[in-house]
């Protein structure tokens, strides 16, 4: 017998209740890079290469995307180079979150203008071009303010902090940020800003991304705050060892002599004559050179070429190779341009030579190609440098060339640090003692102390200069009570004409009332004491005392000078290396040999000729019959 079927009754569902139905069906369980293969599709007008979206083209964007939904991570850090797909990872991100999550959004870009720009050039395209972004998208939306079915994105400029800091969000996007202007002084920095309007949310997500410019700027001080860092290594062809590209390993015809050419060096000719000649690069432009460049795996030493690269970026992954703690939240990503699949080694190798020669355009290159921070490496100092300059004299004994004694103060909040150098001719100069105080009585009686030589000649401190930027009224009181010794000083605003120059403090309640100020350009000295750094000792050598302690060699090496883009001027300045670096020693150093500027120490070598030259020129010796003269002076005078 066969058994009855069951007949169903087919019921209509109307729109509305299908609406409503589809609305309870739970997100799909699908990753951010998932979901750009199944959803993403890239507009013709904006892509080089349009259609639906492709992990394997760039495939270290995976797990930069994918970071995204894993429940730790609260934020993500991309530090990159130009060119190599962030701006889309961000998308991404943002269409998956549409979708998938939908919350308060908000993406800030540099300026309302670029924010406008994008909005209508590639997020507008990219939700259109997306069925299930479409289907929930207000097509009446204003351009800064997208409109979905159950949320919407706002988007700003950061030049706008009423707009950044405007409403609580779970998601924030920030690209560029390393463009951000500043803070102000009535407002924290933008940054800052739109992420105090994340913390009432569970499971926020905070994703920056920027070509880094310098070590303090946003971008690579976030890298250096986070949690985890990872590099992105892959598969040598050769020998299977996994490795990271870097640029040292980037080879072709002259790159030695290209490299000394841009970097520079005290002695850049010496370096140029030391380098053997290479046969291959004679006769040939640097666009030729250029076309024989290639990667030298630093595993096996065999050369990789472009094709083999593409194949072997497909096959990479991501490594942490820095953990500052088990509980992860603030993960970085960092990768250079020599992964991009839009660029060959060839391009590489031309845009650097076409850079070395041109600070502004090798600042570019550093930034843009290899997404590191620029430093002028012919002003750089290390601690290294300032250890190598040791003298075989312990701390508190003056060299016997010594002339005089300055010192310098840089007042804290919470302490007062203090130098004391000896100076003799030609600018030579040796630290002698330095410290950290916690009052004025303790500077008091540090620079008040008597110092010797090893012979046993005695000095003091002939003039000390002390910051008067903080805690202004008692450093002048503090110098009006102390003035045959001490004078305040202050640091220009502006890059002066000379060194320094004699003001005169004109507050009217103060003790110091038309005792001179000091104007210290730190600039000039910081220039000073970083190329006397690298003479080695002896003669116009800026020194330092036998054991000195690793942290003073620290601060003392704590600021770089880079290119800094203001508007559309570009100057060279002098910045910390890293945002939390301590420099109040560097600063002591500065006005300590302000100090010596004051009391002549450029023209101590004059003094020194001006007494050899009265020493070389002595009356002759009196004939014999005038000495017998003398002697019978009293008979010749009777007679």
């Amino acid at each position: 017998m066969k058994p009855k079927r069951l007949r169903m009754r087919k019921y209509t569902c109307k729109e509305y209740i299908k609406g409503a139905l589809e609305s309870l069906k739970p997100p799909e369980s699908i990753t951010v890079s998932e979901w750009a293969e199944k959803y993403r599709v890239l507009d013709s007008k904006t892509s080089a290469e349009p259609g639906p979206w492709n992990n394997d083209r760039t495939p270290y964007l995976k797990g930069i995307m994918d970071e995204f939904t894993n429940y730790e991570t609260e934020e993500i850090i991309f530090v990159k180079p130009t060119q190599v797909g962030g701006t889309e990872a961000m998308n991404n991100m943002l269409g998956y979150v549409i979708q998938q999550d939908p919350s308060p959004t908000e993406v800030v870009y540099p300026t309302e203008t670029l924010a406008e720009t994008i909005s209508n050039q590639r997020l507008q395209p990219m939700i259109t071009s997306s069925e299930p972004l479409r289907r929930k998208y207000d097509a009446n939306s204003s351009k800064l303010e997208l409109n979905f079915s159950d949320m919407f994105v706002k988007i700003v400029g950061s030049n706008s902090p009423v707009g950044v800091a405007s409403f609580a969000m779970k998601y924030l996007f920030i690209d560029e940020v390393d463009k951000f202007p500043g803070a102000s002084k009535k407002e924290a920095d933008p940054v800052s800003l739109a992420e105090e309007r994340t913390k009432t949310f569970r499971g926020r997500k905070i994703f920056k991304t920027s070509t880094p410019t310098i070590r303090t700027g946003h971008i690579w001080s976030a890298k250096e705050n986070a949690d985890a860092e990872k590099h992105y290594f892959i598969p040598c062809p050769h020998c299977g060892e996994f490795i990271e590209l870097h640029f040292s390993n980037l080879r072709w015809p002259g790159k030695d002599k290209d490299m000394v050419e841009a970097y520079g060096a005290e002695s850049i000719k010496e370096q140029l004559e030391a380098l053997e000649p290479d046969p291959e690069s004679e006769g040939l432009s640097d666009a030729d050179r250029a076309e024989f460049a290639f990667y030298v795996c630093q595993e096996c030493g065999c050369v990789i070429t472009d094709l083999q690269k593409q194949q072997a970026v497909k096959r990479g992954h991501w490594e942490t190779v820095s953990s500052r703690t088990q509980f992860v939240k603030k993960v970085c990503f960092w990768i250079n341009t020599l992964y991009s699949p839009f660029v060959r080694f060839s391009e590489i190798a031309k845009k650097f030579m076409d850079s070395k020669n041109d600070p502004e355009k090798l600042q570019n290159f550093v930034n843009s190609w290899l997404a590191e921070p620029w430093e002028d490496t012919r002003l750089k100092t290390t601690k290294e440098l300032v250890l190598e300059r040791q003298t075989e004299l312990p701390a508190y004994i003056v060299p016997e060339w010594t002339k005089l004694l300055t010192g310098g103060v840089d007042v804290q909040e919470s302490s007062i640090y203090w130098t004391i150098r000896a100076w003799g001719d030609y600018i030579t100069s040796q630290n002698i003692a330095h410290g950290q105080a916690y009052g004025f009585a303790e500077v008091e009686a540090v620079m008040n102390m008597e110092f010797k030589t090893l012979s046993g000649l005695p000095f003091v401190v002939n003039l000390c200069l002390i910051d008067s930027g903080h805690d202004t009224d008692n450093v002048y009181d503090f110098c009006a009570l102390n003035s045959e010794w001490a004078l305040p000083c202050k640091g220009a605003s502006n890059p002066m004409q000379n060194h320094f120059k004699i003001s005169v403090i004109n507050k009217d309640s103060s003790k110091a009332y038309g005792m001179n100020l000091v104007i210290v350009d730190g600039g000039k000295y910081k220039d000073m004491i970083a190329g006397r750094l690298r003479k080695p000792n002896g003669r116009g050598s800026w020194m330092v005392y036998k054991d000195c302690d690793e942290e003073y060699a620290e601060q003392v090496t704590a600021e770089h000078k880079i290119n800094v883009k203001n508007g559309s001027k570009v100057r060279q300045e002098w910045v910390q290396k890293t945002s939390h670096a301590d420099n109040h020693l560097l600063d002591c150093e500065v006005y300590a040999m302000a100090a010596a500027d004051t009391l002549g120490v450029r023209m101590l070598h004059l003094q020194t000729m001006e007494e050899q030259d009265r020493e070389a020129v002595k009356p002759p010796e009196p004939p014999p019959e005038e000495g017998w003269i003398r002697q019978n002076d009293e008979w010749i005078r009777e007679g």
